[in-house]
């Protein structure tokens, strides 16, 4: 999320705090109550949405990884169609050989 979505949310929010209110005291509710509530819900909307925030943190699922992780698959995979069906044989040994080092000094 850019920083000028961020600043347009707020915004909106804002807004809908102040729609909220309004159609409280149209609703029938005094000045106060209609502020309390309309701060409620706002707050209720902000948790909500801070956890989002949280949860693609917490799962690394941020554009920032999501983008890290596209790019390391693809230069990967581009790196092993630049290798030779030698090269291949060559890295497929290497790597049996070292899970081979792996598991016998785990026995």
């Amino acid at each position: 999320m850019r920083r000028i979505d961020i600043f347009a949310i707020s915004f909106g929010i804002f807004l809908a705090g102040g729609l909220l209110y309004g159609g409280f005291q149209l609703a029938g509710l005094n000045s106060l109550d209609a502020g309390i509530w309309s701060q409620v819900l706002l707050v209720i909307v902000v948790i909500a949405w801070v956890s989002t925030y949280l949860f693609r943190v917490g799962t690394r699922t941020m554009t920032f990884h999501q983008q890290r992780a596209d790019y390391e698959e693809a230069a990967l995979q581009r790196r092993l169609d630049e290798m030779t069906p030698e090269e291949l044989a060559q890295m497929q040994a290497d790597i049996e050989a070292a899970e081979a080092r792996s598991s016998a000094g785990k026995k």
